[in-house]
């Protein structure tokens, strides 16, 4: 139904359709608030307050917990429909636990397929807690968009050749290459083709992108 949809819709709409099952059934009897992004500031300060405090026992929240977070007696999270987060968010959102003393749990909860890419893909995240390992894994799956500008979309590639993943050892030996023909010639003066190269292929917004470092 179209209300229905639309209610789906808003921000922390989820939260709020489920929170009455869960206070009637798996968390019956505990101290139970909800947290998104839908919230006045102050309320959402108090909340996070509260629980820091201990005087909250679960926090039902949507992704408005992912960063800045910093509660040492927070031990156990649930990620639900997991296959719907992507790979980074879902380290983000597990690093949320476990920051004090006792250990923390982390648990994705999905109805994903086994054996289908959704599945493969939260099997790694759960396999390691390693920060590089994972952004190499987003970086199999998003691409890497547009290397030689700004944009930050994978949809876009600059690199026809290549692939940084897989061809990452001949990257790194032609940016030594690069790097020492630079050095030696900054303006490559002695290698007038190269520059022509080089001037057709950079566009201004991207050379000036390169130059900022």
């Amino acid at each position: 139904p179209r209300d229905a949809s639309a209610a789906a819709r808003r921000p922390g709409a989820g939260v709020l359709d489920v929170l009455p099952g869960l206070r009637a059934g798996e968390l019956a009897g505990l101290r139970v608030a909800t947290l998104h992004g839908r919230l006045p500031p102050d309320e959402k300060e108090e909340t996070m307050t509260r629980f820091a405090a201990g005087e909250l026992d679960v926090l039902v929240a949507t992704t408005v917990i992912e960063v800045g977070v910093d509660v040492p007696n927070a031990t156990v999270m649930v990620v639900m429909d997991a296959d719907r987060f992507g790979v980074s968010q879902l380290h983000q959102l597990r690093g949320r636990v476990g920051r004090g003393g006792a250990p923390g749990w982390c648990l994705l909860y999905t109805d994903a397929q086994e054996g289908s890419p959704a599945w493969e893909r939260l099997a790694a995240v759960a396999a390691t807690s390693d920060g590089a390992e994972l952004a190499r894994l987003d970086l199999a799956q998003r691409r890497e968009g547009d290397v030689l500008g700004a944009a930050q979309s994978g949809g876009r590639r600059s690199l026809r050749l290549l692939e940084l993943l897989k061809d990452e050892e001949l990257i790194r030996s032609a940016r030594g290459e690069a790097s020492a023909l630079v050095g030696a010639d900054p303006q490559l003066a002695a290698h007038p083709a190269l520059a022509a190269a080089l001037a057709a292929t950079l566009d201004e917004t991207a050379a000036a992108y390169l130059e900022k470092g």
